[in-house]
């Protein structure tokens, strides 16, 4: 019997579709007409054992345990899919030919790769299986990817990859978290002072943003704007620009600090002649913003909606799971497979059913043209966020899952309208010495924008003004008749909000100087992943270290006394972009195991030296003490039968 492993229930299904039927559909799994079975985990069924599973002991948090490093690591099923996992056990033993069928990338690797070596399958078994790499739930694209499938030990660096992240971060944030907890302890602190590798610095961005902001000594600057006229009478207005020898006297926005000098250039140009030097038209086509991965529907939803990412994330596991109207939410990807296009009529079908407001536009939708959206070469283990081909009557949703689903379901429908379109005009003039600049954008074609709800009035977009430049030609004389000095004052930056908080995390490599880490973040999924990033700013709040006041988000005094209290490193995004790039060297076969986990652990033995000493005396009286819950026992396994394929200890 050929026992194939999903990662989802979705994709076990969708795969069963594609082989032979009829089908006998179990409690957990799918059996075909030639005997096989097709099941699935529900994410991880098994997750890491709590310290006190390798001793006793450390059920009490002490000092001198630290720092914890397990010699066998130590897994436990996960209580709440603990009868998924007995099903996926029992076909796991039962089965000839074990076909890895997990998510194309290191988790999805792993996650079934832990499976088969806890249920202790022999290395015969191990050696024998496949892998299948599905990331297109089109039929044919299933049949094709069985087709192809490889031997499993192939992806062995992939899932090591994998291990070597989820044990680093263990280690990391059960140490340090239970060595900050002491320290706040030991200065009357009564909570958790919980670290993470990805936690940290996000509450570092927030922390360093609200000192940034009551740091911030606002200081006037200066811009001069004047008024030019033909020979045939033509005016329009210029903006003076800075030229390099101004720089002495400007910030590091190229703002001008110092009123003398915009007065002197002023007094230069009123009543004097000056000389068209260019002018440039031309015609812009901007294209449909892509569907949405899970983080840019976060930010949107954010945006129009004031919803949190943990609130965006659960309604569209709502629209996924119960009612079926999109597809996998928790995507990184904004791109589609070339397969899915042939279904557009059904799901725009679907949409005009399930949401009332979009009916016109999927009547005015062109599905003949087909977006930069449909590329095969940029999916990667999962496609964009979008509606299914299924409807239903919008009365039978939520309010909250209406908006959601016609978010979704719009960014879809833009990808079947025409470039949005503009006109730009510059002239550049000559005055006295100085260059003044002149700029005019006018909408040709509203194309996808069509689809935008409409701006509130006197909040229009200032790109697209109702002036228009003079017809003008280069040579041509002008003469200034007036001028203005305008002055201004520099603004701080402004408190993170839901959407800017998580812009923040997938666009981290902004917030780091240093170019290498700079590189590596921008190809790497920035501080978290889809799944996770909802989760760790939820955990932020319910530990006491962020709070909200209205939209924006703020540090409390507990999360700022932690992060400035901690060595700098710690609140910084710095480690995630080194673990990243070792981590990808696993993954490509440049370094082993020992040569990440090893230098790994020799830093976090610095670090925990560093925060011994910390004394967090801000904090005396704050927090709660935590609620301890009794947990049911749990049976736990060691890792070590992956020391055949993959090295487990350190």
């Amino acid at each position: 019997m050929i026992l194939y492993l999903a990662e989802k229930p979705s994709v076990g299904r969708a795969v069963a579709e594609v082989l032979p039927k009829p089908h006998q559909k179990g409690d957990g799994f799918i059996k075909l007409a030639n005997g096989d079975v097709v099941t699935w985990c529900i994410g991880h069924l098994l997750e890491q054992a709590e310290p006190e599973a390798y001793n006793p002991d450390y059920k009490k948090w002490r000092k001198e345990h630290l720092p914890l490093v397990p010699s066998e690591w130590l897994y436990a099923v996960k209580p709440a899919t603990r009868k998924q996992f007995n099903v996926v056990k029992k076909l796991v033993n039962q089965a000839k030919v074990l076909v890895n069928m997990g998510d194309p990338d290191r988790a999805g690797q792993v996650i079934i790769d832990e499976i088969i070596n806890y249920c202790g399958v022999s290395k015969a078994k191990r050696l024998a299986a496949k892998r299948c790499l599905i990331n297109d739930m089109n039929p044919e694209a299933i049949k094709q990817s069985l087709k192809n499938m490889r031997p499993n030990v192939d992806f062995i660096p992939l899932a090591t990859s994998a291990l070597a992240r989820a044990r680093a971060d263990w280690l990391y944030g059960i140490n340090m978290t239970r060595l900050c907890t002491l320290q706040g302890q030991a200065s009357g602190y009564q909570g958790v002072l919980s670290v993470g590798r990805v936690q940290t610095p996000l509450l570092g961005l927030v922390v360093h943003r609200d000192v940034e902001i009551e740091n911030f000594i606002t200081q006037p600057f200066y811009e001069v704007f004047i008024d030019l006229q033909t020979k045939q009478n033509q005016t329009y207005s210029a903006k003076w620009q800075p030229s390099t020898a101004c720089e002495p006297y400007m910030d590091e926005a190229g703002r001008v600090l110092f009123k003398k000098l915009a007065e002197t250039v002023l007094k230069k140009v009123i009543g004097h002649n000056g000389q068209i030097i260019a002018v440039t038209e031309s015609i812009k086509k901007q294209a449909a913003p892509l569907p949405y991965s899970l983080s840019s529907l976060q930010i949107d939803a954010a945006k129009q909606f004031n919803f949190n990412a943990q609130k965006t994330l659960d309604i569209c596991q709502q629209l996924y799971e119960t009612h079926k109207l999109i597809t996998y939410p928790r995507s990184d990807c904004r791109y589609l497979p070339k397969g899915h296009y042939s279904a557009r009529s059904f799901v725009t079908q679907a949409i005009a059913l399930t949401s009332e407001t979009l009916g016109l536009a999927v009547q005015q939708a062109d599905l003949s043209l087909q977006s930069k959206a449909w590329d095969d070469t940029k999916v990667g283990a999962h496609h964009a966020i979008i509606p299914t081909s299924r409807g239903m009557a919008a009365s039978r949703l939520s309010a909250d899952e209406h908006k959601v689903y016609t978010l979704i379901a719009r960014q879809y429908l833009m990808q079947f309208y025409p470039f949005f379109i503009y006109h730009e005009k510059q002239i550049d003039t000559e005055v006295g010495g100085g260059l003044f600049i002149s700029r005019q954008k006018e909408v040709a074609h509203q194309g996808w924008k069509v689809l935008l709800p409409e701006r509130k009035k006197g909040n229009e977009d200032p790109e697209f003004t109702a002036i228009k430049l003079p017809k003008v030609v280069k040579g041509e004389a002008v003469i200034c008749t007036a001028g203005r000095l305008d002055e201004k004052q520099t603004s701080p930056a402004k408190h993170f909000t839901d959407a800017t908080l998580l812009a923040a995390m997938t666009g981290i490599a902004r917030y780091v100087s240093n170019p290498e880490i700079k590189k590596v973040l921008r190809e790497t999924d920035g501080l978290g992943t889809e799944a996770t990033r909802a989760g760790i700013i939820e955990l932020l709040f319910k530990r006491g270290f962020l709070t909200k006041q209205g939209k924006e988000i703020h540090a409390t005094k507990v999360g700022r006394s932690l992060i400035l209290s901690l060595p700098a490193e710690m609140a910084l995004p710095d480690m995630t972009a080194h673990w990243e790039a070792q981590l990808e060297a696993i993954a490509e076969k440049k370094i082993n195991y020992n040569q990440f986990m090893l230098p790994m652990l020799d830093g976090l033995s610095l670090l925990i030296n560093q925060v011994e000493g910390l004394q967090f005396d801000g904090l005396k009286g704050q927090g709660k003490a935590p609620l301890l819950r009794r947990k049911k026992g749990k049976k736990l396994q060691n890792s070590n039968s992956f020391k055949t394929l993959i090295l487990s200890k350190l």
